[in-house]
C-alpha cells in the first residue's frame, strides 16, 4: 500500500449548529452539533477507515480525538457520491474549532489522509 500526501477528488464540506436545548452556560457546557459531507470525485470508490479530529476551545484547550471510521462506519463512497453524517462535539467554551482528517482507503489499495478544514463551534452573537 502507498500513502498519498495530497489527495485529489475528495470535498469535505462542512456546517454546524449550537444545540440551546443541551446546552447549559451557567456551567460552561456548550453543545454543537456538526454535519460533514464527503464528495468522492474520484473514478473510484474510497473507504473511510478512520478519523483525527483535533478540538481547541476558547482557552485553547485541546482535546485528539481519534477512531476506526465515524459512528460505527466505515462507509464505501462511489465515484460521485457524498457521505453525508452528523455528529456532535461539547465545549467548556461558546467558540472553538475542530479540524483534523480521514484515513482514506481507495479500491487499489491506496491510502491517504483527506485533510478537514478548520471550522469553527460558536455560540450565536458571540463571534463578529
Amino acid at each position: 500500500m502507498k500513502t498519498e500526501l495530497r489527495p485529489a477528488g475528495i470535498d469535505i464540506s462542512v456546517s454546524t449548529q449550537y444545540l440551546q436545548e443541551q446546552s447549559d452556560p451557567a456551567n460552561k457546557r456548550f453543545v454543537f452539533a456538526y454535519t460533514i459531507g464527503i464528495a468522492n470525485k474520484r473514478e473510484q470508490p474510497v473507504k473511510l477507515i478512520s478519523r483525527h479530529w483535533i478540538i481547541t476551545d476558547d482557552n485553547d484547550k485541546v482535546e485528539e480525538v481519534r477512531g476506526s471510521g465515524v459512528l460505527g462506519q466505515q462507509p464505501l463512497i462511489a465515484p460521485g457520491q457524498v457521505f453525508h453524517y452528523t455528529s456532535g462535539a461539547v465545549l467548556t467554551t461558546e467558540f472553538g474549532t475542530m479540524q483534523g482528517s480521514y484515513e482514506m482507503l481507495s479500491a487499489d489499495g491506496e491510502t491517504f489522509a483527506a485533510p478537514i478544514p478548520a471550522f469553527l463551534l460558536s455560540r450565536p452573537l458571540t463571534v463578529h
